[in-house]
């Protein structure tokens, strides 16, 4: 007896995106994916606070200019989430553009909805 595996449908609404990623919101599962680097990770909103703190600690300008032989390459790790980044210099940049674009997107629907909720009532 051959037994079916039903997957239910994700649906993604694309919040913010560039040439190089994007971020989505998955309302039926209540999480978000982020498509950058080559792959597509999902986070909770917490984790993706802490991506975007982890991002945004990273001194670029101190990295560029620093003198020293290291690596231009930074490992982002979150804790309590199973997803790693190795990134470049220039893809730190690209991730912060999106992390910020994304951010900005969704205070604007909150400062949107506010207003309008204002109206009404």
């Amino acid at each position: 007896m051959q037994q079916t595996l039903t997957v239910p449908k994700i649906n993604f609404t694309e919040v913010f995106s560039t040439k190089n990623g994007a971020i989505y919101q998955s309302d039926s599962e209540g999480c978000w994916y982020i498509d950058f680097a080559g792959k597509l990770a999902r986070f909770d909103y917490r984790n993706l606070l802490k991506l975007k703190k982890a991002v945004y600690q990273i001194d670029i300008e101190d990295r560029l200019l620093n003198s020293t032989k290291s690596a231009d390459l930074e490992i982002i790790f979150i804790c309590a989430c199973d997803h790693c980044y190795v990134l470049s210099l220039l893809q730190i940049i690209k991730m912060k553009e999106l992390l910020q674009g994304t951010f900005t997107m969704l205070e604007l629907n909150h400062i949107i909805f506010d207003r309008l909720h204002r109206i009404t009532a």
